[in-house]
């Protein structure tokens, strides 16, 4: 049959296909088919149930059924030289923890460690952590003051590291580089302070900073430059530049 071959173009200079009457009646009755598929599955989607709008509200979970309140504990390891002041500032401490965040805390003498435990009357979920953060800050060397504000602000957070960690250091370099930080009566110390709005500790080798994250990261920023060789009055005015476009955001 003619129909079934391919013939030559003769103006296009190529082959045109011919399509058979058989191909031509599966093609047809193959949309019909499909056309069919469509409408039952329209039809499907059409009679079933509409999704929810909104997300669904489930009541707020009980204290107690999360675990509150059974008995959970903290140990925080105490070094010898800070046995004097946990001794004479114990009633400052003592006093938020146990009549603010509802907690149970005591002194072990045999482990040397500060325990504190939940109890039947703590409501909060985050008052432990809370607790354990505040005696924590206060066992590195921070005024009780200062350590406070972790049981009465949310957004604060405690940062340790070493002189060591950002450049290794020995010898006469790293004592000067720990009297860079310090600056001549601890003014270059009160000044990133002051400005960054943080709370600094220099322990031998190790810094603790206490603030927000963003406070935290400059004042991070200036010790490692102090740490890394820069002068006193550089870092002073990168920061407050720094502080400045901070304050200008909020």
């Amino acid at each position: 049959c003619a129909a079934d071959m391919e013939s030559p173009a003769a103006a296009g200079g190529g082959f045109t296909s011919v399509v058979s009457r058989r191909s031509r009646r599966k093609r047809r009755a193959g949309g019909e088919a499909a056309g069919a598929a469509v409408d039952t599955a329209g039809a499907a989607m059409d009679t079933a149930e509409p999704r929810p709008s909104k997300r669904p509200a489930f009541q707020p979970v009980a204290a107690e059924a999360l675990g509150v309140g059974k008995g959970e504990l903290r140990k925080i390891p105490v070094p010898a030289n800070r046995y004097t002041p946990l001794k004479e500032n114990w009633m400052k401490i003592f006093t938020p923890i146990v009549e603010h965040l509802q907690l149970q805390i005591r002194f072990n003498l045999k482990t040397r460690n500060v325990e504190i435990k939940t109890c039947q009357e703590t409501k909060d979920l985050s008052a432990l952590t809370k607790a354990a953060d505040f005696v924590k800050a206060f066992i590195l060397g921070f005024q009780v003051e200062d350590a406070l504000a972790l049981i009465r602000l949310d957004d604060l957070f405690l940062e340790s590291f070493e002189v060591t960690d950002v450049k290794p250091l020995k010898g006469d370099h790293l004592s000067r580089a720990i009297g860079r930080i310090a600056g001549k009566g601890g003014k270059t110390k009160f000044t990133i302070e002051n400005v960054t709005r943080t709370r600094i500790v220099l322990a031998d080798t190790k810094i603790h900073i206490l603030g927000s994250f963003q406070n935290i990261k400059m004042a991070r920023t200036a010790i490692c430059n102090l740490i890394l060789g820069n002068p006193p009055s550089k870092v002073y005015g990168n920061i407050r530049a720094v502080a400045s476009r901070a304050a200008e955001r909020f």
